[in-house]
């Protein structure tokens, strides 16, 4: 799924668009047991609570494509006959067997501490017809999208406080159990992908990228998870030191950080749809222009097929932090803007290392602008 694609079915989770005709829920303690369950018509509800229960919902389409928003993909044996699958589709027709096993599965294999709340909810959507110009026409549908949206919130106790009870006319120290917070899990199935049903992908939330649960995910999709963001620039780090040994200086790295940054920006700037990736080849080919010998080259090559697998479609905003660029040693520590990063240079003089930063304009030490002679 692209984020136009996210947006427009986040759009229709509001009280007079979306066509939600019931919530199931499920309070599952901190034995992981299930304690209680609810079938809660959404049209009955109170205006006010029914909206925070869309806001939750809402919750697990936020986040960036490839950070907090990851496709898992089935294959096609898992879409013919697998356990997993046969389970989403019975949850997305509603079937009270599969409901309950898939209340039975989270328990048993989501690791979160506390209590939570798992809500499941059924929308069918009149996908408008698209015309060339971009303008969705209202009148004019494509087909049906019928999906399944479900999202884990936990629970949490708020400390005791005291408080005016005017019935009674006294003052209690009370304490508010059971505050639902946004979910730390979700997922929409079956996918969104080109504004028509998916049935072999699921868009999957994580509000934490450095967790995105991969307990739940094998047992519920049978994949593992893409490697979390955070891991993904840790291991492409690990792989430029470890691959260019001493080819690994100022000049490439800062080359490196330039080049994805340049395909970012001109991405955003054409306002493209689909996320960006590039290939493990597109970036060898930037090492190359570096001047990085063949050997190097060739153990790039062959860490980044192992760590990141064979044809990756790597995303460059989780290799490089594009909004920071930074030049650490152990005792100081320099933080370039990275449209200036050419500002810094290294060199060795008289035997010694050096980081030399070109200072043509002001500069301050300590908020004293001195004077360099």
């Amino acid at each position: 799924m692209n984020e136009k694609e996210i947006a427009e079915l986040r759009r229709r989770l509001r009280p007079e668009k979306n066509n939600i005709t019931h919530l199931r829920g499920c309070y599952v303690n901190e034995k992981r047991e299930l304690v209680s369950q609810f079938d809660q018509p959404l049209s009955v509800l109170p205006q006010e609570e029914a909206e925070e229960l869309l806001e939750l919902l809402r919750r697990t389409f936020t986040g960036t494509l490839g950070k907090q928003l990851l496709d898992i993909p089935f294959t096609t044996q898992q879409v013919v006959d697998s356990p997993e699958h046969r389970l989403l589709m019975g949850l997305r027709q509603g079937e009270e067997d599969a409901v309950q096993l898939f209340f039975q599965t989270v328990a048993q294999n989501l690791a979160i501490e506390g209590t939570y709340l798992i809500l499941l909810a059924w929308d069918t959507y009149d996908v408008p017809y698209r015309a060339r110009d971009g303008h969705a026409l209202e009148d004019a549908s494509e087909e049906v999208f019928s999906y399944l949206l479900c999202a884990v919130c936990p629970l949490k106790e708020q400390r005791p406080a005291l408080r005016y009870l005017p019935a009674e006319q006294s003052f209690r120290n009370l304490r508010m159990d059971g505050l639902v917070a946004a979910p730390a899990i979700g997922f929409l199935f079956p996918a969104f992908d080109d504004r028509t049903a998916n049935l072999y992908g699921v868009l999957y939330h994580a509000r934490d990228p450095q967790q995105p649960h991969p307990e739940l995910v094998e047992k519920l999709f049978g994949q593992q998870p893409p490697m979390p963001a955070p891991q993904q620039q840790e291991v492409f780090q690990e792989i430029l030191e470890s691959s260019l040994a001493d080819s690994c200086n100022y000049g490439v790295v800062q080359t490196i950080h330039e080049q994805l940054r340049s395909l970012m920006e001109e991405h955003k700037a054409s306002k493209r749809e689909d996320p960006l990736t590039i290939s493990r080849q597109a970036v060898q080919g930037v090492l190359e222009q570096c001047g990085v010998p063949e050997p190097c080259l060739e153990s790039f090559q062959q860490q980044c097929d192992q760590r990141f697998g064979e044809d990756a479609a790597l995303i460059p905003g989780n290799l490089v932090d594009a909004k920071r660029f930074e030049v650490r040693t152990p005792d100081v520590v320099i933080r370039v803007n990275p449209d200036c990063s050419g500002l810094v240079e290294t060199r060795v003089i008289d035997g010694c290392r050096y980081i030399l930063i070109r200072a043509n304009e002001q500069v301050e030490v300590n908020g004293v602008n001195i004077h360099i002679d």
